[in-house]
């Protein structure tokens, strides 16, 4: 006799809660992390730039991961709620 096994499941629906965004960038301070992939750096920095001169964001700091493969250190995560409105992770590669 054989016994025949199915693999497969039924997907999980999950509802995803989004963080609050503002109405508009003008005069925000935006927190640009990296996650130290090549280039995540140069473009995270563009992005700062473009969101400066387009959107009016007041200021842009970029803040480095210690690696790809782990979330921001605490110390990242304290001085962007600290001293930033909104944050940008970006990856590289």
């Amino acid at each position: 006799m054989i016994e025949l096994l199915d693999p497969t499941t039924e997907a999980a629906t999950q509802t995803i809660t989004y963080a609050p965004r503002p109405g508009s960038l003008e005069g925000k301070r935006v927190a640009l992390i990296e996650n130290t992939k090549f280039n995540s750096d140069r473009l995270l920095e563009k992005i700062g730039a473009i969101l400066k001169s387009e959107y009016g964001a007041a200021e842009t700091r970029l803040w480095r991961k210690r690696n790809s493969s782990v979330p921001a250190h605490e110390e990242i995560i304290e001085e962007v709620r600290k001293t930033c409105d909104v944050m940008v992770a970006g990856i590289g590669d």
